[in-house]
């Protein structure tokens, strides 16, 4: 990517407050070095990754703490003769506690759900030879423990043994009165590297012993007494053999990593990696960022767009929606000065990068992007005087360069291109430009004060015109924009603004009208139905929103009861059939208690699709659905008085009750007549098949049908076990035998099955 690019559209600077969220050094520098992707399945692999990291640590307090850098470690290490001093080694402990620590927080990251953080945990390892060393043979506070090895506890078991002789016999000593008004201070003291104590100069010669410095002052030295001289030689000799202890721990310990050193490298980079992306975690939260859908036929579709450094700044940022519709490919936004072209187009610019970068953007969810694997800014002024170069000339001059590497998947961001020269030979030659990368596919976003250019933004297929708004009272910006207009560029006002004689106004005034006429009237008419419209649209959001909460609120309270109600109708519905299986209750009784919760609930719960016939709009030959065996069935008689209806359903007559009986539609080719269309629920069967079941199971099945049936109002069914070696036969009869809800039941007549099949007539 250009460096050039990236500058302008201040990219770097959007790193650095990136890199502010890393907790360490490493993890900063690879905040600092993240680039834009070119290619789709990289782009798309690190924006899954962030969008599950994203929801990942939404629900988890997930924290890194900071760790060294230890690469120079590793390139230290190379070397097969060199081993780690203290520093080195309490490094890479360090580090590897971090990532144990990390490990504790993510736990189980469940792979299916979270599949590229599940893959960036399975890399975080921990060595367990240098891991468990390096937490055995080195302390907290960075020092090698004295259980490291039995040489060294031993070694610094005498090292305090001495200490404590040498403050015994000093104390002792300064119990003598005669000699404390010699010593500047009563405390041992160390010069040397041995044990002295403090005093006063003129007392040297005194006492017997050996003077190893002076206080700056000289009224001081530091005097060893002879009989601290044999206690400080075994001290140094002990103190010699505690540093060749200390030198074997540190190059076994710098063996060990040796031996380790891929998975430690690969565990450092894994951990810099998190760090970085738990930086983009914090970032995103802070900034309110999402990540955006990137696809080479996606839209260009940002709404409410917010510059990043804006936003870090605590200015107040009002948002945007940078959109182009199916077909459309530039965006020229024009409109007066200060009012936000620009922010539009860097916001454009930058988004596009950070989307292209793996990065959450500052735009809403669910916006999307094309895929740009080219970027290309004319921006500013670019006049060089060192190049002898103006600024048109250097402008143009930079477009001639990278012209021919523009394509189809290259976003162009032009502000004030042609400027520096003749208005309309500029203006001429940027509507040219936008015409080429029209010609080529790319995208564009354009803008300008020409009159010409902005005509042509309205005009041209393939480019959408848009305005940036001002109030049309205070005359302030609004930052934000109208589309599919323009604006007049209020030269004047920001000239006022800014302090400009009122003489010099009203004269340039006076050279307007005669220039433009009405035109300003025109534009300022415009700019008032935009700001107009945008209110009216904010109004519009705010009240769907609202409404769209209602209605959520409002099914989500409805699906709620349809839980309870399911809930209840089932454990009633199973305590009846309990009821009546332990025989608390006959086959009618528990009928008519399930025909009441039908009923109870199709009065709670029912529509205008299951209101309930009236006997007087029944007459005879009326088709009607009847409900328990969910079947079409002629009217062959009605009975107002006791309001029921007599069904012949395909040769089996009965009398039932308008409960039973849905409305329906009439049905244009059935004469009229009204026919109820069948529901899509399950229907039982009059016939079981066990042909091809094991015994177990075809007992199971046949039990649950059994019930089902009686459920449904059945009177009889039909079991179809095959005749073979009888044996699944007698496993049907035994359970029929056994079962309440069988009256009687016999084998099929020849013409019915025969031996296969037994009809059973159901308890009444």
């Amino acid at each position: 990517m250009d460096s050039r690019t990236l500058q302008l559209l201040e990219y770097p600077k959007v790193l650095q407050h990136l890199s502010l969220f890393a907790v360490s050094e490493a993890g900063r520098d690879a905040c600092l070095s993240l680039l834009p992707e070119t290619d789709p399945g990289r782009i798309a692999a690190r924006s899954a990754l962030v969008r599950e990291a994203m929801h990942f640590c939404a629900s988890r307090d997930v924290r890194l703490s900071p760790f060294p850098d230890v690469a120079g470690v590793f390139a230290f290490l190379r070397n097969p003769l060199a081993y780690l001093d203290l520093d080195g080694l309490v490094g890479v402990r360090e580090m590897l506690g971090a990532a144990a620590a990390l490990l504790g927080g993510l736990g189980d990251a469940d792979p299916g759900r979270y599949p590229g953080l599940a893959s960036l945990v399975a890399g975080l390892t921990l060595p367990p030879k240098t891991w468990s060393a390096l937490s055995r043979c080195l302390a907290p506070d960075g020092v090698i423990r004295d259980e490291a090895s039995p040489e060294l506890y031993s070694v610094r078991q005498e090292i305090r043994r001495v200490h404590q002789m040498c403050t015994r016999k000093v104390q002792d000593f300064f119990q003598n009165k005669d000699l404390q008004f010699m010593l500047q201070d009563e405390y041992l003291t160390i010069s040397s590297d041995r044990y002295v104590l403090a005093l006063k100069n003129n007392f040297k010669g005194r006492i017997k012993g050996i003077v190893h410095d002076y206080s700056q002052t000289g009224e001081t030295c530091y005097f060893e007494p002879l009989f601290l001289v044999e206690l400080n030689n075994d001290l140094q000799e002990y103190k010699q053999e505690e540093r060749a202890e200390e030198q074997k721990i540190l190059r076994f310990l710098s063996e060990l990593v040796r031996s380790e050193q891929g998975a430690i490298e690969r565990t450092f980079a894994e951990l810099v990696r998190f760090d970085s992306l738990l930086a983009i975690c914090r970032f995103a939260a802070k900034a309110d960022a999402h990540v955006v859908d990137i696809a080479p036929d996606a839209p260009l579709h940002l709404t409410q767009a917010r510059h990043p450094l804006l936003v870090f700044g605590n200015d107040r940022v009002v948002p945007v929606d940078l959109v182009l519709h199916q077909g459309q490919q530039v965006l020229v936004i024009t409109g007066g000065n200060a009012g936000g072209k620009t922010v539009c187009l860097k916001t454009l610019g930058l988004l596009g990068l950070m989307a292209h970068a793996g990065l959450p953007v500052t735009a809403e969810e669910g916006s999307t992007l094309p895929l740009w694997d080219n970027f290309v800014v004319s921006m500013g002024d670019e006049q060089s005087i060192e190049q002898s170069l103006s600024t048109f000339t250097a402008q143009i001059r930079h477009f001639s360069e990278v012209w021919p590497r523009i394509d189809s998947r290259t976003l162009v961001i032009l502000d004030e291109f042609g400027v520096g020269t003749d208005p309309s030979q500029g203006a001429a030659l940027a509507q040219a430009v936008v015409d080429g990368l029209l010609e080529r596919g790319a995208w564009a976003g354009a803008a300008t004060h020409f009159p010409a250019l902005k005509a042509y933004g309205l005009s041209r297929e393939g480019v959408r015109a848009a305005s940036v708004i001002f109030s049309p009272d205070t005359k302030k910006p609004l930052f934000k924009l109208g589309y599919d207009q323009v604006g007049a560029s209020r030269a004047l006002d920001v000239a006022r603004e800014q302090g400009l004689p009122d003489s010099i106004l009203a004269r340039a005034q006076e050279y307007l009208y005669l220039d433009s006429g009405n035109t300003e009237e025109v534009f300022e008419r415009l700019n008032r139905l935009a700001a107009d419209k945008e209110d009216e649209l904010e109004k519009l959001k705010a009240r769907s929103l609202e409404q769209e909460r209602k209605f959520a609120r409002r099914l989500e309270k409805l699906e709620q009861e349809r839980v309870r109600m399911q809930t209840e109708l089932r454990e009633a519905s199973r305590e009846i059939m309990r009821q009546w299986r332990e025989g608390q209750r006959g086959r009618k009784e528990a009928l008519k208690e399930l025909a009441q919760l039908r009923d109870s609930v199709g009065q709670t719960g029912g529509g205008e699709e299951e209101k309930k016939l009236s006997i007087e709009a029944i007459a005879q030959g009326q088709v009607l659905l009847y409900l328990p065996w969910n079947k079409k069935g002629q009217v062959q008689e009605v009975d107002g008085k006791k309001e029921r209806v007599r069904l012949d359903m395909g040769g089996v007559s009965l009398w039932v009750g308008l409960a039973d009986v849905q409305i329906g539609e009439r049905d244009k080719t059935d004469g009229g007549k009204v026919v109820v269309k069948s529901s899509p629920g399950p229907v039982t069967p009059l016939r079981l098949d066990l042909r091809g079941y094991r015994a177990d199971e075809a007992e199971a099945e046949l039990a649950r049908f059994l019930d089902k049936a009686l459920l449904a109002g059945r009177v009889e069914v039909e079991i179809v076990h095959g005749m073979g070696t009888g044996i699944m036969r007698k496993v049907v009869h035994e359970h029929l035998r056994r079962s309440r809800a069988v009256d009687s039941f016999r084998l099929g007549n020849a013409d019915e099955g025969g031996d296969g099949m037994t009809k059973v007539v159901l308890a009444g």
